[in-house]
């Protein structure tokens, strides 16, 4: 039998100094919050909002809700009355309405003379009435000094000269029911002013709506601020400066496109498009515009925009994939 061989005994080894580990930092601990006290009786679930779930939050739906036709045609009109051109008659009534603190002012003088309601009118004639049956003189009576109403005698106080001041609603529809007053005021040198709401000229005289007042005369009290409102009113619209045009602001797309149309390449801005094919070339050419830096735009313009004979058979898919 062979004999085990002997056992090497290890080799000793330079001893390397020991290092210890770095203490791992410790981040400051926050004292817990106190738990919430839960019922055991009610149960936390998630809501789900899908369908036959629980109802969605309320949103707001006011891109969504149909109008009423009176609120959709009132928007339209105004909006036709921006992007149509408005001849000055008509444009005084949209732009040149008094400024809030002469209509405070002149408000204020026309209260003073409100005509009577019908409770007081019914009171009046039951009191004179009465008087008679007791035979009573009555007095001579004098005509109360009040607002003048009504589209036709207004019409005939002018004519005659008797109306001093004449107040015109600038919400009237048709319009064409005073659109013609205001020349009439000017022609017979009658100081004119045309206010916001007619509603607010109507409960002036007890009435809903009206479309013009007037003022006949006024107390001796009255005189002088009632002075004042005329040769404003003669400064702002009988001897006031011309009314221009106006309208004719074009809405958010129709602006952009003159601004897309000038930074296109100088031969493409004088060729004629039908509406579509001119849309793509703009559109292409201001794409280009934005993504290519500004060193590079001249051999753009130069080498890789497509011939305008093709764009008039591919569609804006094909032009932007070039």
């Amino acid at each position: 039998m062979h004999s085990a061989a002997p056992i090497a005994a290890p080799t000793p080894h330079a001893r390397t100094p020991h290092r210890s580990p770095c203490p791992p930092t410790i981040a400051p601990t926050q004292p817990a919050a106190p738990a919430k006290p839960t019922n055991p009786l009610y149960e936390k679930r998630a809501k789900h909002f899908g369908l036959g779930a629980a109802p969605p939050p309320p949103t707001d739906l006011h891109r969504f809700v149909k109008w009423p036709k009176y609120v959709r045609l009132q928007r339209q009109k105004r909006v036709l009355q921006m992007r149509l051109k408005v001849p000055p008659v008509i444009n005084q009534f949209m732009t040149k309405a008094l400024d809030k603190n002469h209509a405070e002012t002149l408000y204020k003088l026309l209260l003073k003379y409100r005509p009577e309601d019908k409770k007081q009118k019914r009171d009046r004639l039951k009191a004179e009435a009465e008087a008679r049956a007791a035979g009573k003189e009555t007095a001579d009576k004098k005509k109360p000094v009040v607002v003048k109403y009504g589209i036709n005698h207004i019409t005939q106080l002018i004519e005659s000269g008797k109306a001093q001041m004449v107040v015109i609603a600038h919400d009237v529809d048709p319009l064409e029911l005073v659109v013609w007053l205001p020349a009439l005021c000017k022609k017979m040198k009658v100081p004119y002013a045309i206010v916001k709401i007619k509603s607010r000229l109507g409960a002036i005289v007890h009435k809903k709506t009206a479309t013009a007042l007037a003022l006949t005369a006024v107390k001796n009290e009255d005189q002088r601020e009632f002075s004042k409102l005329a040769e404003t009113f003669k400064a702002l619209y009988n001897d006031g400066p011309r009314v221009n045009w106006g309208g004719h602001i074009l809405g958010p797309k129709s602006q952009v496109t003159p601004s897309a149309r000038r930074q296109l390449p100088a031969s493409w801005r004088s060729v004629k498009l039908p509406s579509r094919q001119a849309g793509c070339v703009w559109f292409y050419g201001l794409a280009l515009r934005l993504v290519m830096p500004d060193s590079s735009r001249h051999s753009v313009e130069a080498n890789c925009l497509p011939p305008l004979a093709e764009l008039e058979s591919v569609s804006l898919k094909r032009v932007m994939c070039k």
